[in-house]
């Protein structure tokens, strides 16, 4: 991690020819004033193009280089930046938290820089999919997200892959130890797929785990499938990230905030180490136990040794009871179980020894009994033993899972100890830019002071000779007789109250103009604050008047639809108007001679007929419809046109 004073120097970028008002040596930090670094393309600002490498020889470092320096400040400032804001308006970020969504397209170029293109047309393309899923060969707990990111409806390329997959590996906070993985494997993983200047092969490449072990304070709520991730990414405004030396004093207000989220990550700090101190004294119980568990197993198994001595000892013993018996013909089988005796003549042994065989058979049966009671005493063991050894193995994984956890709490204790480091060193900083700023402005006010006491200095001088100049005046008109060598001496006093005159012009002008200095610049920083407060008030109405805008467009594209309806509606009737003719007169019967419809003559066997509606005579054909009028209670005679237009109106009447 590197200190704060380099951590916020400004990153030399040589790349493009833009006139920045930062030098390298100033402090930044997020600033909305900066406006002449806005909208830069990250692929012109980090990447240079290879056309242009050869020129850049002359420059005396290696252009790839600077690319990888840029790319490391970049990413320093956007994981600073982010872990900041989470700090201040709580962990759990979402798609929608600009400070996130730059980091994921810092982290892509990242991860992008030195891939080697295709070879020849027909070539495979190299993609930044294909090396991640290289990590579940290494890592079996990266094949979930692997396999999920596979199984997405909604993204199609390999980019939109690869960006849901570093999406998964954030929210997991597994995203720097994946990527840790690849540059261990480096040699037989990245050397197919990146240039040897690449910054994954660089060392530069521990620098971005450390950033990304840090982001792992962070809780992220990201939605994979809502996001379309097969678009090109947009654009990084880095008037976020930046600001002049001139704007570090105005920090001295987030003090406060600072304060809260050091306290907040202190306290992250001794939850940790309270909660590595109960898995530390988890860890020495199991210990214990697992080390009594031994001591019995041990215990058991010398038990088990004595108890299989003492069986073998009954066995020899049963072995001479036989012998001495004279019961050689009897048959005997020793098993696991017991002793069976099998007798082939046991009527017989009965008839020549019986009381010899009575003590014989008691004692047997002592012998069963007590071969007996090993035997359980012996599958007792035996379950016992196996038990022991099923629990032995459990709290040897449970201790192994402890230890993991012990190990990834530590290293996460160990990234916020570096994240308390960096902040308490920005602090620091912050203090002395500030001691700075007020020692700077008590020099100020000194030199004022003492511009003060020598304007008053010169007045008083001032006053002095005028007092003189009336004196010699006086003595001017008392000693007139003696002009000669009293005129000299007078041009002489004259001329040095001149140059005593203009002097003290002078200093009154010099006076003036600081004056008038000091009061420009107060009402220029009253007219800065005020234009502030005027542009986050115009912004307000930009965006009220934005939405009140689209509120109205959404309304006149409605307003629109319905003047349409309007106008057709308003064409029919004008048209039904038109061929309606309500007023018109009743045809009289000897004016008419041909049909005015087909226009065929009359004669005796095709009789006139008037339309009850529109007054015209047609012949029966073309008259052939019946229509309730308002005029008549039953239907009448209509022509075709006039049946066609009250059927329309009849149903449009209807449907509304």
């Amino acid at each position: 991690m590197a200190t704060a004073g380099n951590s916020e120097d400004l990153p030399t970028i040589p790349i493009l020819p833009v006139n920045t008002p930062f030098s390298s040596d100033r402090n930044i930090s997020r600033s909305p004033s900066i406006s002449s670094i806005n909208n830069f393309q990250w692929t012109t600002l980090l990447v240079s193009k290879p056309g242009q490498k050869k020129g850049r020889k002359q420059l005396g470092r290696d252009p790839v280089v600077i690319e990888r320096s840029n790319l490391v400040n970049i990413s320093k400032l956007v994981v600073k930046e982010l872990i900041e804001q989470s700090l201040r308006y709580g962990r759990m970020l979402d798609s929608d938290h600009m400070p996130l969504q730059h980091f994921f397209i810092v982290l892509e170029h990242v991860l992008r820089h030195g891939l080697k293109p295709k070879k020849g047309l027909l070539g495979p393309k190299k993609e930044l999919w294909d090396i991640l899923q290289m990590v579940e060969k290494y890592t079996p707990e990266a094949q979930d997200i692997t396999a999920s990111v596979r199984d997405l409806p909604t993204v199609r390329t390999h980019m939109g892959r690869a960006r849901a997959w570093l999406r998964l590996a954030l929210m997991q906070k597994k995203l720097a130890d994946y990527l840790k993985v690849l540059i261990d494997h480096k040699d037989e993983a990245l050397v197919e797929y990146f240039e040897p200047d690449a910054l994954m092969l660089s060392d530069e490449a521990i620098i971005i785990i450390g950033l990304l072990v840090g982001l792992n304070v962070i809780d992220c709520n990201l939605c994979v499938k809502e996001e379309d991730l097969d678009c090109p990414q947009g654009v990084i405004d880095f008037s976020l990230y930046l600001r002049s030396a001139s704007q570090v004093s105005n920090d001295s207000s987030n003090g406060d905030e600072t304060g809260d989220a050091m306290t907040t990550v202190l306290d992250q700090k001794n939850y940790i180490e309270e909660l590595n101190r109960h898995l530390n004294a988890t860890v020495t119980n199991l210990q214990t136990k697992v080390e009594s568990l031994t001591t019995t197993n041990a215990l058991m198994k010398e038990d088990l040794a004595i108890a299989k001595n003492n069986l073998m000892a009954l066995f020899e013993e049963n072995r001479l009871l036989r012998r001495q018996c004279g019961r050689e013909g009897e048959g005997y089988v020793m098993s696991a179980s017991g002793v069976h005796v099998t007798s082939a003549d046991s009527g017989k042994g009965r008839g020549e020894k019986g009381g010899d065989a009575e003590e014989l058979r008691q004692r047997l049966e002592e012998e069963r009994r007590l071969r007996k009671e090993a035997d359980d005493e012996l599958e007792i063991q035996m379950c016992m033993k196996a038990e022991m050894e099923v629990a032995m193995k459990l709290l040897e994984k449970d201790i192994h899972e402890k230890q993991d956890t012990i190990i990834s709490l530590r290293r996460q204790l160990d990234d916020i100890k570096l994240i308390n480091l960096e902040m308490y060193k920005k602090l620091q900083g912050c203090e002395a830019s500030l001691a700075h700023k007020a020692e700077f402005i008590s020099k100020l006010e000194a030199k004022m002071q003492s511009m003060t006491d020598t304007i008053e200095s010169l007045e008083y001088k001032y006053k002095e000779s005028e007092s003189m100049r009336l004196t010699t005046e006086q003595l001017k008109q008392q000693v007139d007789l003696q002009a000669a060598h009293v005129e000299e001496q007078a041009n002489s006093i004259e001329g040095d109250l001149k140059l005593e005159r203009e002097w003290r012009k002078s200093l009154q002008d010099s006076m003036q103009q600081d004056r008038e200095r000091i009061s420009k610049l107060q009402i220029e920083n009253g007219q800065l604050k005020l234009l502030a407060q005027k542009y986050a008030q115009l912004q307000e109405d930009y965006y009220t008047l934005k939405d009140h805008n689209m509120e109205q467009d959404k309304t006149l594209e409605e307003l629109g639809g319905k003047l349409k309806d309007s106008k057709l509606q308003i064409s029919d009737l004008k048209e039904e108007i038109n061929r309606n003719r309500i007023d018109g007169t009743w045809a009289k019967d000897n004016t008419v001679s041909n049909c005015s419809a087909c226009s065929k003559e009359f004669n005796l066997t095709r009789r006139r007929h008037h339309c009850r509606n529109c007054g015209e005579i047609f012949c029966n054909t073309c008259s052939d419809n019946t229509m309730a009028l308002p005029s008549s209670a039953k239907p009448v005679r209509v022509c075709d046109d006039c049946h066609l237009l009250l059927l329309g109106r009849s149903t449009n009447t209807v449907m509304n």
